[in-house]
């Protein structure tokens, strides 16, 4: 047998009626007393009785409800601090090149940090090795018959940087800066060459960095630099080569790609001072670099080269993720001339394997 459907009562239903009406009345009339409002259940009514008591206007509820939902400041002693950390906070930069050279405004004012990468090859093959510089030496006697060179070594390099000035907003600046290259016979095991230090390359630089912030869709122009660059390996006689420059770079970016290129002059040198009267017909005039950083790691190219002689060279990196604390792992491949002053103009190939604290970016 089918149940009726019940409904409420309508008694019960106009019973309810009458109370709701009853209470919005008591919320909307000026109350007289606050035992009036007190006896309101609703939170928001209750509110609006106890303002419209006091003679304050009732607020829109749009305004109530931002201001809930609005967080409660700290306090601290008599002085109300905002909770919000995003509103004095400074703003963090995201540029490669600001990172690099302290064009951050928040930053410090005489800054040291790294400059061109600071890495250990613990293993460096040739395929072609240079023993032509030294052979005078042994003609001449200065080293024994029988001493060899091998295609396998060590190198290392270490670079730095020291901003002498900058301006208040830190877009103008004026680096010192020492960047040290060695090649070193670790594993010669001949007596007579005690394992040397093949080459090293001493380079001093001072430099006025400017950040120009210009900006063209999603390129951002941060870096030009004017330098003042020696470089020499600090020998004597047939081993003796050096050069002065000076040298204009300029540097764009893009999320995590950036490009420098840089084109430089040769300071000339009278004939019986120069060294290496030729070395601009290998190392060229410039060159262009590129690094691109992907979770943690870092790919780079490097191509410079002369085009009036057709002479130049090509230099690949990776840079891994970081393996012990600061240290990372690092491949570098090397095709041309000038891989270092002593080979500035010998042709070869050589790749090398080891750690890092920095790439060039």
């Amino acid at each position: 047998m089918r149940t009726p459907c019940r409904h409420p009562a309508p008694t019960a239903l106009f019973a309810a009626a009458l109370m709701a009406i009853h209470t919005l009345a008591v919320a909307q009339v000026s109350p007289s007393a606050p035992t009036e409002c007190t006896a309101i259940a609703g939170d928001s009514e209750r509110l609006a009785c106890y303002d419209r008591l006091h003679g304050r206007a009732a607020r829109p509820s749009s305004e109530t409800k931002r201001e809930a939902a609005a967080p409660a400041p700290a306090v601290a002693g008599s002085t109300v601090v905002a909770a919000t950390a995003e509103a004095t906070a400074p703003s963090v930069s995201e540029s490669m090149f600001d990172k690099a050279w302290g064009f951050d405004p928040s930053g410090g004012r005489y800054n040291i940090s790294l400059y061109a990468p600071n890495y250990f090859l613990m293993g460096r093959y040739t395929t072609s090795l240079n023993t032509a510089p030294f052979d005078p030496l042994v003609g001449g006697g200065l080293l024994a018959p029988g001493t060899e060179l091998d295609a396998t070594e060590a190198a290392f390099q270490v670079s730095f940087k020291f901003r002498l000035w900058t301006n208040g907003d830190r877009r103008w600046g004026v680096w010192a800066a020492y960047t040290q290259q060695s090649h070193w016979q670790l594993y010669n095991d001949t007596g007579n060459a005690s394992r040397p230090f093949r080459d090293t390359n001493y380079m001093p630089e001072l430099i006025l960095s400017h950040r120009p912030g210009l900006r063209w869709g999603g390129l951002q122009w941060n870096l030009a630099n004017l330098a003042f660059n020696h470089q020499s390996n600090g020998r004597s006689d047939v081993l003796s080569r050096s050069w002065n420059r000076v040298i204009a770079s300029f540097g764009v970016e893009s999320g995590n790609l950036g490009v420098q290129g840089r084109l430089w002059y040769r300071i000339p040198e009278s004939d019986d001072e120069d060294d290496n009267p030729t070395i601009s017909d290998y190392y060229g005039w410039g060159d262009l670099s590129a690094i691109y950083k992907w979770r943690g790691q870092s790919f780079a190219a490097t191509v410079r080269g002369n085009p009036g002689t057709g002479k130049g060279a090509g230099q690949l990196t990776w840079t891994s993720a970081p393996l012990l604390g600061p240290l990372r792992g690092y491949v570098k491949l090397f095709s041309g001339y000038g891989e270092t002053l002593i080979d500035y103009n010998w042709r070869q190939t050589t790749i090398g394997a080891g750690v890092t604290l920095n790439d060039w970016l």
